[in-house]
Protein backbone atom coordinates (compact mmCIF):
# COMPACT_ATOMS: atom_id res chain seq x y z
CA UNK A 1 0.00 0.00 0.00
CA UNK A 2 1.25 3.59 -0.08
CA UNK A 3 2.06 6.68 1.33
CA UNK A 4 -0.08 9.93 1.77
CA UNK A 5 -0.98 10.11 -1.81
CA UNK A 6 -0.02 6.30 -3.33
CA UNK A 7 -1.71 2.68 -3.60
CA UNK A 8 -4.63 1.79 -1.76
CA UNK A 9 -4.08 -1.56 -2.21
CA UNK A 10 -10.12 -6.65 -10.30
CA UNK A 11 -13.64 -6.92 -10.32
CA UNK A 12 -16.19 -4.56 -11.52
CA UNK A 13 -15.56 -1.24 -11.86
CA UNK A 14 -17.48 1.51 -9.90
CA UNK A 15 -19.95 3.50 -11.72
CA UNK A 16 -17.50 6.44 -10.06
CA UNK A 17 -15.02 5.70 -12.26
CA UNK A 18 -13.50 8.33 -14.59
CA UNK A 19 -11.51 7.91 -17.71
CA UNK A 20 -7.85 8.64 -18.27
CA UNK A 21 -8.21 12.29 -20.01
CA UNK A 22 -6.21 15.55 -19.98
CA UNK A 23 -7.25 19.27 -19.38
CA UNK A 24 -6.02 22.51 -19.58
CA UNK A 25 -6.55 23.26 -16.33
CA UNK A 26 -4.07 20.22 -14.91
CA UNK A 27 -1.11 22.46 -16.10
CA UNK A 28 0.55 19.77 -17.68
CA UNK A 29 4.50 19.85 -18.89
CA UNK A 30 4.60 17.78 -21.80
CA UNK A 31 7.92 16.20 -22.78
CA UNK A 32 9.08 17.53 -25.97
CA UNK A 33 9.38 15.16 -28.95
CA UNK A 34 12.64 12.86 -29.30
CA UNK A 35 13.09 13.61 -25.13
CA UNK A 36 11.62 10.10 -24.27
CA UNK A 37 13.25 8.03 -21.68
CA UNK A 38 13.98 4.35 -20.48
CA UNK A 39 12.18 5.26 -17.64
CA UNK A 40 9.91 7.19 -15.89
CA UNK A 41 9.71 7.82 -12.26
CA UNK A 42 5.50 7.76 -11.58
CA UNK A 43 4.75 9.97 -8.56
CA UNK A 44 1.23 11.30 -7.31
CA UNK A 45 1.48 13.61 -4.86
CA UNK A 46 -1.00 14.61 -1.71
CA UNK A 47 0.38 16.76 1.11
CA UNK A 48 3.48 15.13 1.11
CA UNK A 49 5.67 18.17 2.03
CA UNK A 50 7.12 15.81 5.27
CA UNK A 51 8.46 13.54 3.19
CA UNK A 52 8.87 14.54 -0.66
CA UNK A 53 12.87 16.67 0.31
CA UNK A 54 14.22 12.68 1.52
CA UNK A 55 12.00 10.79 -1.35
CA UNK A 56 13.50 13.17 -4.50
CA UNK A 57 17.15 12.95 -3.08
CA UNK A 58 17.01 9.24 -3.07
CA UNK A 59 15.66 9.35 -6.59
CA UNK A 60 18.30 11.66 -7.65
CA UNK A 61 20.84 9.02 -6.51
CA UNK A 62 19.99 6.32 -8.50
CA UNK A 63 22.87 4.81 -10.30
CA UNK A 64 20.71 3.41 -13.23
CA UNK A 65 23.13 4.67 -16.13
CA UNK A 66 20.00 5.07 -18.55
CA UNK A 67 18.05 7.70 -19.41
CA UNK A 68 15.34 8.62 -16.48
CA UNK A 69 12.79 11.28 -15.92
CA UNK A 70 10.27 12.08 -12.90
CA UNK A 71 6.75 12.79 -13.71
CA UNK A 72 4.88 14.10 -10.67
CA UNK A 73 1.00 15.20 -10.12
CA UNK A 74 0.05 17.21 -7.84
CA UNK A 75 -3.64 16.26 -6.58
CA UNK A 76 -4.51 19.51 -5.40
CA UNK A 77 -2.19 19.75 -2.00
CA UNK A 78 -3.11 22.14 0.38
CA UNK A 79 0.61 22.64 1.95
CA UNK A 80 3.76 23.54 0.19
CA UNK A 81 4.84 20.40 -1.82
CA UNK A 82 4.14 21.94 -4.64
CA UNK A 83 6.71 24.74 -3.76
CA UNK A 84 8.82 22.00 -2.79
CA UNK A 85 8.70 20.09 -6.02
CA UNK A 86 9.44 23.94 -7.94
CA UNK A 87 12.20 23.96 -5.88
CA UNK A 88 13.88 20.19 -6.57
CA UNK A 89 13.58 20.64 -10.56
CA UNK A 90 16.47 22.58 -11.07
CA UNK A 91 18.84 20.14 -9.25
CA UNK A 92 17.24 17.27 -11.15
CA UNK A 93 17.68 19.04 -14.90
CA UNK A 94 21.25 20.10 -13.77
CA UNK A 95 21.65 16.19 -13.44
CA UNK A 96 20.41 15.61 -16.53
CA UNK A 97 17.13 14.38 -15.22
CA UNK A 98 13.91 15.83 -16.92
CA UNK A 99 11.14 16.77 -13.96
CA UNK A 100 7.46 16.71 -15.25
CA UNK A 101 5.67 18.63 -12.49
CA UNK A 102 1.84 19.01 -13.18
CA UNK A 103 -1.60 19.07 -10.90
CA UNK A 104 -4.69 20.56 -10.43
CA UNK A 105 -5.81 23.43 -7.46
CA UNK A 106 -9.78 22.74 -7.18
CA UNK A 107 -10.91 22.44 -3.77
CA UNK A 108 -10.58 18.26 -3.93
CA UNK A 109 -8.53 15.94 -4.44
CA UNK A 110 -9.23 13.63 -7.38
CA UNK A 111 -8.00 10.55 -5.39
CA UNK A 112 -4.76 8.64 -6.20
CA UNK A 113 -5.94 6.79 -9.80
CA UNK A 114 -6.37 9.80 -11.21
CA UNK A 115 -2.82 11.24 -9.95
CA UNK A 116 -1.20 8.21 -11.17
CA UNK A 117 -2.93 7.91 -14.67
CA UNK A 118 -2.05 11.77 -15.21
CA UNK A 119 1.38 11.52 -14.30
CA UNK A 120 1.48 8.53 -16.63
CA UNK A 121 -0.33 10.19 -19.29
CA UNK A 122 2.48 13.12 -19.11
CA UNK A 123 5.37 10.72 -19.55
CA UNK A 124 7.25 9.55 -22.08
CA UNK A 125 9.36 6.32 -20.40
CA UNK A 126 9.48 3.02 -21.97
CA UNK A 127 9.18 1.60 -18.34
CA UNK A 128 6.84 2.92 -15.45
CA UNK A 129 8.79 2.89 -11.83
CA UNK A 130 5.64 3.99 -9.54
CA UNK A 131 7.04 5.88 -6.43
CA UNK A 132 5.02 6.93 -3.66
CA UNK A 133 6.18 10.36 -2.26
CA UNK A 134 6.62 9.24 1.80
CA UNK A 135 8.78 6.29 0.28
CA UNK A 136 12.29 6.35 -0.20
CA UNK A 137 13.88 4.24 -2.93
CA UNK A 138 17.41 2.68 -2.28
CA UNK A 139 19.98 3.87 -4.89
CA UNK A 140 19.78 0.45 -6.72
CA UNK A 141 16.03 0.18 -7.60
CA UNK A 142 15.51 1.56 -11.23
CA UNK A 143 18.80 -0.59 -12.31
CA UNK A 144 17.72 -3.60 -11.03
CA UNK A 145 14.33 -3.83 -11.82
CA UNK A 146 15.18 -2.42 -15.01
CA UNK A 147 17.44 -5.12 -16.27
CA UNK A 148 14.35 -7.83 -15.51
CA UNK A 149 12.12 -5.72 -16.64
CA UNK A 150 13.41 -5.52 -20.28
CA UNK A 151 13.80 -9.16 -20.80
CA UNK A 152 9.58 -9.78 -19.89
CA UNK A 153 7.87 -6.50 -20.83
CA UNK A 154 4.48 -8.90 -20.15
CA UNK A 155 5.38 -8.68 -16.29
CA UNK A 156 4.67 -6.19 -13.33
CA UNK A 157 8.11 -6.01 -11.07
CA UNK A 158 8.06 -5.91 -7.31
CA UNK A 159 10.40 -6.21 -4.66
CA UNK A 160 9.91 -8.17 -1.03
CA UNK A 161 8.12 -6.53 1.56
CA UNK A 162 4.57 -5.77 3.54
CA UNK A 163 2.39 -6.16 0.21
CA UNK A 164 3.29 -7.29 -3.09
CA UNK A 165 0.72 -4.36 -4.11
CA UNK A 166 1.94 -0.98 -5.58
CA UNK A 167 4.68 0.14 -3.36
CA UNK A 168 7.25 -0.94 -5.59
CA UNK A 169 5.81 -1.69 -8.90
CA UNK A 170 7.50 -1.21 -12.46
CA UNK A 171 6.54 -2.31 -15.50
CA UNK A 172 6.65 -1.73 -19.36
CA UNK A 173 4.55 1.22 -20.69
CA UNK A 174 3.31 -1.30 -23.27
CA UNK A 175 1.98 -3.35 -19.99
CA UNK A 176 0.26 -0.63 -18.65
CA UNK A 177 -1.30 0.53 -21.08
CA UNK A 178 -2.76 -3.09 -21.99
CA UNK A 179 -4.44 -3.29 -18.48
CA UNK A 180 -5.12 0.38 -17.15
CA UNK A 181 -5.70 2.86 -16.87
CA UNK A 182 -5.75 2.64 -12.61
CA UNK A 183 -9.45 2.60 -11.45
CA UNK A 184 -10.52 6.67 -10.87
CA UNK A 185 -13.05 6.06 -7.69
CA UNK A 186 -11.47 7.96 -5.57
CA UNK A 187 -11.08 7.95 -1.56
CA UNK A 188 -11.84 4.12 -0.43
CA UNK A 189 -10.83 2.60 -3.36
CA UNK A 190 -8.10 0.01 -3.63
CA UNK A 191 -7.14 1.07 -7.29
CA UNK A 192 -3.48 -1.07 -7.12
CA UNK A 193 -5.35 -4.25 -6.23
CA UNK A 194 -8.44 -3.75 -9.33
CA UNK A 195 -5.36 -2.94 -11.84
CA UNK A 196 -3.37 -6.45 -10.56
CA UNK A 197 -6.09 -8.58 -10.69
CA UNK A 198 -7.17 -7.20 -13.89
CA UNK A 199 -3.18 -7.75 -14.96
CA UNK A 200 -3.63 -11.30 -14.05
CA UNK A 201 -7.01 -11.53 -15.89
CA UNK A 202 -4.97 -10.73 -19.06
CA UNK A 203 -2.27 -12.75 -18.61
CA UNK A 204 0.38 -10.78 -16.79
CA UNK A 205 2.01 -12.73 -13.71
CA UNK A 206 4.11 -10.93 -11.21
CA UNK A 207 8.39 -11.37 -10.50
CA UNK A 208 9.92 -10.23 -7.62
CA UNK A 209 13.20 -8.62 -7.55
CA UNK A 210 14.33 -10.51 -4.23
CA UNK A 211 16.26 -7.36 -2.62
CA UNK A 212 15.35 -4.58 -0.48
CA UNK A 213 14.34 -1.99 -3.29
CA UNK A 214 12.69 0.85 -0.88
CA UNK A 215 11.99 1.95 2.53
CA UNK A 216 8.20 2.30 3.08
CA UNK A 217 7.00 4.52 5.51
CA UNK A 218 3.51 4.01 7.57
CA UNK A 219 2.33 6.68 8.90
CA UNK A 220 -1.20 8.00 10.47
CA UNK A 221 -1.76 10.16 7.28
CA UNK A 222 -1.04 6.90 4.51
CA UNK A 223 -3.84 6.95 2.01
CA UNK A 224 -3.96 3.01 2.86
CA UNK A 225 -6.30 3.91 5.85
CA UNK A 226 -9.23 4.81 3.31
CA UNK A 227 -9.53 1.94 2.36
CA UNK A 228 -11.84 -0.83 4.46
CA UNK A 229 -10.53 -3.69 5.46
CA UNK A 230 -13.83 -5.29 4.09
CA UNK A 231 -13.54 -4.00 1.18
CA UNK A 232 -10.29 -5.83 0.27
CA UNK A 233 -11.80 -9.13 1.64
CA UNK A 234 -14.35 -8.66 -0.65
CA UNK A 235 -12.28 -8.50 -3.61
CA UNK A 236 -9.97 -10.76 -2.59
CA UNK A 237 -12.63 -13.36 -2.40
CA UNK A 238 -14.73 -12.58 -5.50
CA UNK A 239 -11.27 -12.83 -7.24
CA UNK A 240 -10.54 -16.19 -5.93
CA UNK A 241 -14.34 -17.82 -6.88
CA UNK A 242 -13.44 -16.34 -10.25
CA UNK A 243 -10.43 -17.17 -11.17
CA UNK A 244 -10.00 -20.53 -8.86
CA UNK A 245 -12.88 -21.76 -7.46
CA UNK A 246 -15.42 -22.01 -10.57
CA UNK A 247 -12.81 -24.56 -11.78
CA UNK A 248 -13.37 -26.99 -9.01
CA UNK A 249 -16.18 -29.21 -8.00
CA UNK A 250 -15.13 -29.42 -4.52
CA UNK A 251 -12.64 -27.98 -2.29
CA UNK A 252 -10.97 -28.33 1.15
CA UNK A 253 -10.60 -24.83 3.17
CA UNK A 254 -7.24 -25.42 4.90
CA UNK A 255 -8.04 -23.96 9.18
CA UNK A 256 -10.80 -24.76 10.70
CA UNK A 257 -10.85 -21.87 12.97
CA UNK A 258 -11.95 -17.72 12.45
CA UNK A 259 -10.83 -17.00 9.31
CA UNK A 260 -11.26 -20.48 7.00
CA UNK A 261 -14.83 -19.70 8.72
CA UNK A 262 -14.80 -16.13 7.64
CA UNK A 263 -13.92 -17.45 4.19
CA UNK A 264 -16.73 -20.28 3.94
CA UNK A 265 -19.39 -17.57 4.87
CA UNK A 266 -18.46 -15.14 2.00
CA UNK A 267 -18.52 -17.33 -0.61
CA UNK A 268 -21.65 -17.63 -2.84
CA UNK A 269 -23.89 -20.90 -2.28
CA UNK A 270 -22.56 -22.47 -4.78
CA UNK A 271 -19.30 -22.59 -3.79
CA UNK A 272 -19.73 -23.08 0.01
CA UNK A 273 -21.77 -26.58 -1.36
CA UNK A 274 -18.61 -27.26 -3.25
CA UNK A 275 -16.93 -27.01 0.41
CA UNK A 276 -16.54 -30.93 1.42
CA UNK A 277 -14.20 -30.53 4.80
CA UNK A 278 -11.79 -27.97 6.81
CA UNK A 279 -8.79 -29.32 7.65
CA UNK A 280 -7.15 -28.05 10.60
CA UNK A 281 -3.80 -29.21 13.17
CA UNK A 282 -5.34 -28.29 16.27
CA UNK A 283 -6.95 -31.50 18.08
CA UNK A 284 -9.73 -29.26 19.72
CA UNK A 285 -11.67 -27.71 16.19
CA UNK A 286 -10.91 -31.69 15.19
CA UNK A 287 -12.75 -33.17 18.11
CA UNK A 288 -15.74 -31.01 17.60
CA UNK A 289 -15.91 -32.94 14.16
CA UNK A 290 -18.21 -30.26 12.38
CA UNK A 291 -18.36 -27.04 11.69
CA UNK A 292 -22.19 -25.70 11.39
CA UNK A 293 -23.04 -22.59 9.89
CA UNK A 294 -25.66 -20.68 12.11
CA UNK A 295 -26.55 -17.93 9.94
CA UNK A 296 -27.38 -20.06 7.13
CA UNK A 297 -31.31 -20.13 5.40
CA UNK A 298 -31.15 -23.63 4.94
CA UNK A 299 -33.36 -26.47 6.57
CA UNK A 300 -31.20 -28.21 8.14
CA UNK A 301 -28.33 -26.35 8.76
CA UNK A 302 -24.82 -27.49 6.66
CA UNK A 303 -22.53 -28.96 9.08
CA UNK A 304 -19.02 -29.24 7.12
CA UNK A 305 -16.91 -32.30 8.92
CA UNK A 306 -13.37 -30.75 10.45
CA UNK A 307 -11.08 -33.69 9.72
CA UNK A 308 -7.14 -33.72 10.77
CA UNK A 309 -4.86 -32.04 7.77
CA UNK A 310 -3.60 -35.83 7.38
CA UNK A 311 -7.37 -37.24 6.25
CA UNK A 312 -8.29 -34.03 4.26
CA UNK A 313 -7.75 -34.24 0.45
CA UNK A 314 -7.03 -31.74 -1.98
CA UNK A 315 -7.46 -29.48 -3.46
CA UNK A 316 -7.06 -26.54 -0.48
CA UNK A 317 -7.35 -23.01 -0.22
CA UNK A 318 -5.17 -22.59 2.94
CA UNK A 319 -6.33 -19.69 4.84
CA UNK A 320 -2.73 -19.65 7.52
CA UNK A 321 -0.50 -16.91 7.20
CA UNK A 322 2.74 -18.08 5.46
CA UNK A 323 5.74 -17.69 8.35
CA UNK A 324 3.48 -17.42 11.04
CA UNK A 325 3.93 -21.07 12.03
CA UNK A 326 7.66 -21.22 12.42
CA UNK A 327 7.65 -23.60 9.47
CA UNK A 328 4.71 -26.17 10.69
CA UNK A 329 2.21 -24.99 8.22
CA UNK A 330 4.85 -25.06 4.69
CA UNK A 331 6.47 -28.51 6.09
CA UNK A 332 2.80 -30.29 6.43
CA UNK A 333 2.39 -29.12 3.18
CA UNK A 334 5.44 -30.73 2.20
CA UNK A 335 4.87 -33.83 3.93
CA UNK A 336 1.55 -34.59 1.37
CA UNK A 337 3.80 -34.03 -1.48
CA UNK A 338 1.12 -31.15 -3.10
CA UNK A 339 2.25 -28.69 -5.25
CA UNK A 340 0.87 -24.82 -5.33
CA UNK A 341 -1.10 -23.97 -8.13
CA UNK A 342 -2.49 -27.60 -8.68
CA UNK A 343 -3.46 -29.09 -5.14
CA UNK A 344 -3.93 -25.60 -3.48
CA UNK A 345 -4.08 -22.16 -3.43
CA UNK A 346 -2.76 -19.83 -0.68
CA UNK A 347 -5.48 -17.34 0.81
CA UNK A 348 -3.66 -15.48 4.01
Amino acid sequence: MSGTHGGSSAESEPESKRLCKRSASHEHDEPTEGSSAAVSVIMPVFNASDWLDECLQAILEQDFQGRMELSVYDDSSTDNSRELLERWRQRFEDRGFPMLISGHSSSSPHGVGFAKNQAVSQSSGRFLCFQDADDVMRPQRVRLQYEVAAANPTAVYTSHGPTVIMPTWFCSRDWFEKVGPFNEGGKGVPEDLLFFYESLRRGGHVIRVDECLLVYRYHEHAATHSVLEETIWNLRVDFLQERVLSQWESFTIWNAGKQGRKLYRSLSPTNQKKVKAFCDVDENKIQKGFYTYEESKERPKPRIPVLRFTNASPPFIVCVKLDMTSGVLEENLRSLQLKEGIHYYHFN
